[in-house]
């Protein structure tokens, strides 16, 4: 159940890039961002109103908050990035970064013992968003790596720190991430250029944020019904859906490396299933 949890958690996810790479070409990437994490915040409470919470400890609130600042600052320069329209080289960075960071840490630091099939899984995992993003086949340009592995940091806490935040509180902590990005983003915004959303991108912001959340949402309630390392890769996974939605929907062509990639994508969320 934590596998498939994690699962649907990359698949919200690698919606809500695509989305948001496409909103960043329109309007100022600082005010999506933004919107999103407003939109994510509305949906985060209303989620955390139902769901039952048997006490709400501040320490899980401020694990929450911590994830909701790495979120907010990943996001903030992952649409920058997508903005620019690297996306080839800043979603296989952020991502393949933020993964090798979440695992060790997990390993390291959270006492994390992942299966042979698991570490298997870990292992091809690298490769293939790499791979499914191109392989950086195109050159990889500094500020796309300057952004990818800002993004990365980001991803990596907004990864770790739910998994530290316990069941009790519900869904409390993602509540308390979403009130902490929208905190940080708020000066960035102010300063942005002026390039104002009409209300159509506004509203299509918001929906890409409450999506971001859910995904969220999905991922701390898979992190804690699967160890946090294999939760984290198969979340990671966000990579392979922009490639499908660019083939089907803007009419992409896939290289025989993205191929590769999206069959060994598949191969390692198989071996972390049962591993």
């Amino acid at each position: 159940m934590g596998a498939l949890l994690a699962l649907a958690s990359a698949v919200l996810y690698g919606f809500v890039d695509f989305a948001g790479g496409i909103l960043s070409r329109r309007t100022h990437f600082a005010t999506v961002t933004l919107l999103g994490q407003i939109g994510g915040l509305l949906l985060a409470v209303a989620a955390a109103l139902l769901v039952p919470a048997e006490a709400v400890d501040r320490t899980d609130l401020l694990w929450g908050a911590l994830s909701g600042v790495g979120s907010g600052m990943a996001m903030h320069v992952l649409n920058r990035g997508l903005g620019r329209g690297a996306m080839s080289v800043v979603v296989p960075v952020s991502a393949v970064t933020s993964v090798a960071l979440s695992v060790l840490c997990g390993v390291l630091l959270l006492g994390d013992r992942p299966g042979l099939l698991a570490w298997a899984g870990i292992a091809v995992t690298v490769p293939a968003l790499w791979l499914v993003a191109g392989g950086g086949t195109d050159g990889v340009a500094g500020g796309g790596v300057r952004d990818g592995l800002l993004a990365s940091a980001g991803v990596a806490v907004q990864y770790l720190a739910p998994g530290q935040a316990g069941a009790s509180s519900g869904l409390w902590p993602v509540a308390a991430g979403r009130v902490a990005a929208v905190a940080v983003l708020l000066p960035l915004a102010a300063r942005r250029t002026r390039r104002p959303a009409t209300p159509r991108l506004g509203a299509a912001a918001l929906a890409v944020g409450a999506g971001a959340a859910l995904g969220l949402t999905l991922y701390q309630l898979a992190a804690h019904r699967e160890l946090l390392a294999v939760a984290v890769v198969i979340a990671s996974l966000y990579p392979a859906l922009p490639v499908v939605l660019g083939l089907v929907l803007l009419h992409e062509r896939v290289t025989r490396w993205q191929a590769a990639g999206l069959m060994g994508a598949g191969t390692a969320t198989v071996l972390l299933a049962v591993g």
